[in-house]
């Protein structure tokens, strides 16, 4: 079975963030292609590209669609075939560090200095801890070859 191809819609051709959004959806689809994926997988993505083509919103619903299915599309090929896009790991642990690092540690400098106005200093700490362990993840997935050649921004 073969990815369907999203149609490019004449209406939304002004909408700058709409052909943001196709654009990057687009990227995803033609890397994917180059990817050997299971039956059921290519049958969700389809069904996807399918509600896009055939929906007649315009505007931030259309982009809204765009999105959602972008983004259910990469939840699968992670779950499924561990395949996630490029940073995505250093995305995800920037946040977790600064939660899991970075408030420990503000409140670890705050209390042995008295004054919690230190609690701030963990925070680029936790960022640049998570930073470096998702960029380390990110390499693992691409020396494994499971880095899908794409930048996703949301």
């Amino acid at each position: 079975m073969k990815l369907q191809e999203l149609q490019r819609r004449a209406e939304l051709e002004q909408d700058k963030k709409y052909l943001r959004a196709y654009t990057q959806f687009n990227q995803l689809l033609a890397e994917l292609t180059k990817k050997e994926l299971p039956e059921a997988i290519l049958n969700s993505i389809n069904q996807g590209i399918e509600d896009i083509n055939a929906s007649k919103e315009e505007g931030k619903p259309a982009r809204k669609l765009i999105r959602k299915t972008q983004t259910n599309i990469l939840k699968a090929l992670e779950k499924e075939l561990k395949l996630v896009p490029k940073n995505h790991y250093r995305n995800t642990w920037l946040a977790v560090g600064m939660t899991v690092f970075g408030i420990p540690l503000g409140i670890a400098f705050g209390s042995s200095m008295d004054s919690m106005a230190y609690l701030g200093v963990g925070l680029p700490i936790g960022m640049a801890i998570g930073m470096a362990v998702g960029a380390s993840m990110d390499k693992k997935a691409f020396e494994e070859g499971r880095q899908l050649d794409v930048d996703i921004e949301l």
